[in-house]
């Protein structure tokens, strides 16, 4: 990349994101906190100029419970831990956006759609994971086919992607090429952010400290592309959201965003922030006002060394 930048991408996911491990009533306000957070985040980044990618899991494309039973593939994931497929909790639903919050989105995804420079992405069709045993790859491909045609309306949605939880299959870069997709985000190779199957407490700890302290270094990358066609647009740093417990430490948290994401402006490298809307629910105001200052920082350094802000898929095109 000749120039620096600044992407970000969120994981668009909803329930379907967390239900193997939480409940709808466990995560309630943090759910519907997203009807608030998303058109916040979209207005700010239209103010301010700012290109993001929002992968999205295919389920929230869904206008009612007909449309999605209608667009699951013939393959599903045979998951060992039959837990983690969400296919059988579809009949528990409810049938439409306006009588499910939780479980459908199609009313945000135009709002995303028709903002300027907003990039739509797959987060696959069902939140599909890569590094479970018991799937296969010809399964992946159903699921990735099932994206593309539940997301059609809405044009090409299916030029980047974003792994759920991360899990990036080495073995599966044919059926993503296959399929058209061309970006993708790597999660780091440190220890403490490689995508695993099984988390650790220690895992968890560090990543906490380390979004407050520079432990794991500054994570600066550049667009790395392979001879499949397929481009690495490594993540950088989880934005993590407010929270009243660690608020004392907030002006650590910018701190150490700010002085890594001058580091990539200063020396034409990318700085790739990202989160999950969810995470702005449940103090959606404040975790909005962090994200507000980081982007007025971002604005000085597109003024004073020419930054600028791509979407994953720009990032991946060489800008």
């Amino acid at each position: 990349m000749s120039r620096p930048a600044l992407v970000i991408s969120l994981d668009f996911e909803l329930h379907w994101g967390v239900r193997d491990h939480t409940s709808v009533d466990g995560y309630r306000a943090n759910l519907l906190g997203v009807r608030e957070a998303i058109p916040a985040m979209l207005d700010l980044f239209e103010r301010k100029s700012i290109a993001a990618t929002w992968a999205t899991v295919g389920f929230l494309f869904a206008e009612n419970k007909k449309d999605l039973e209608r667009h699951v593939p013939s393959r599903l994931p045979t998951y060992d831990n039959r837990a983690l497929s969400p296919y059988d909790a579809i009949g528990e639903i409810g049938d439409d956006e306006a009588s499910d919050p939780f479980h459908y989105a199609p009313s945000l995804v135009r709002h995303i759609a028709k903002t300027p420079r907003q990039e739509l992405a797959t987060h696959t069709f069902s939140h599909y994971y890569c590094l479970e045993a018991g799937q296969t790859a010809e399964q992946f491909d159903a699921d990735l086919e099932a994206a593309a045609k539940i997301s059609s309306p809405y044009g090409d949605a299916m030029r980047s992607i974003v792994f759920p939880r991360n899990q990036l299959n080495e073995r599966y870069a044919d059926v993503l090429r296959q399929r058209g997709i061309r970006a993708y985000r790597s999660n780091g190779r440190h220890w403490a952010y490689r995508a695993e199957r099984a988390e650790t407490p220690a895992r968890r700890a560090f990543r906490l400290a380390d979004a407050y302290l520079p432990l794991g270094g500054p994570r600066l990358g550049e667009p790395s592309s392979d001879t499949r066609g397929l481009t690495d647009v490594p993540a950088s740093a989880f934005l993590r959201p407010y929270s009243p417990r660690l608020r004392r430490l907030d002006p650590l948290r910018r701190h150490r965003l700010e002085r890594t994401m001058t580091s990539a402006a200063k020396s034409g490298r990318l700085f790739h922030l990202w989160w999950h809307p969810h995470n702005f629910g449940k103090y959606p105001k404040e975790s909005m006002a962090f994200l507000e200052r980081l982007l007025d920082h971002f604005e000085t350094l597109r003024r004073r060394y020419g930054m600028e802000s791509l979407s994953m898929g720009e990032a991946a095109a060489g800008g």
